[in-house]
């Protein structure tokens, strides 16, 4: 089984937040977790926000759990309310249907882990995490998984 590298998730994470410095956006909080959902790699710009770990956490562990990118929980949302409310309750609440959560794909189309961010819109986080994941070498997936 493919397995990301701490070298991997540190380059995503640094290269996340270059990108954010570069975008002069809010500080974020990045997160990578492996294919089990376990924590490789957190950190959290000075001046970040107290939530922005469980946020980012959340944000790449629902993906992990779902299987999807969370911009495409973050759609699906709205139209299954009941099913939303009954994710929140099995996970604990650590599903976070915002966009910022990335699933992350090697080179042969195996998941590996997934990453989160936290701090600005969710579509300025993501774009970061896909700049991040993409100088690792990797492939960044924040909607459905393409078979």
């Amino acid at each position: 089984m493919a397995r990301i590298t701490l070298h991997q998730a540190s380059t995503i994470v640094d290269s996340a937040l270059q990108e954010a410095r570069r975008l002069n956006l809010s500080p974020l909080g990045v997160v990578v977790l492996d294919e089990g959902g376990n924590l490789i790699v957190f950190k959290r710009e000075d001046r970040a926000g107290l939530l922005r770990f469980d946020i980012a956490y959340g944000k790449a562990w629902g993906s992990l759990g779902m299987g999807i990118g969370s911009r495409e929980l973050t759609e699906r949302a709205p139209r299954m309310g009941a099913f939303f409310q009954a994710l929140t309750a099995v996970s604990q609440g650590r599903v976070v249907p915002s966009p910022g959560g990335v699933l992350i794909q090697d080179a042969a189309g195996e998941i590996v882990g997934a990453a989160g961010a936290s701090g600005d819109t969710g579509d300025k986080d993501e774009a970061c995490l896909i700049a991040g994941i993409k100088a690792a070498g990797l492939n960044a997936i924040p909607g459905v998984v393409e078979r």
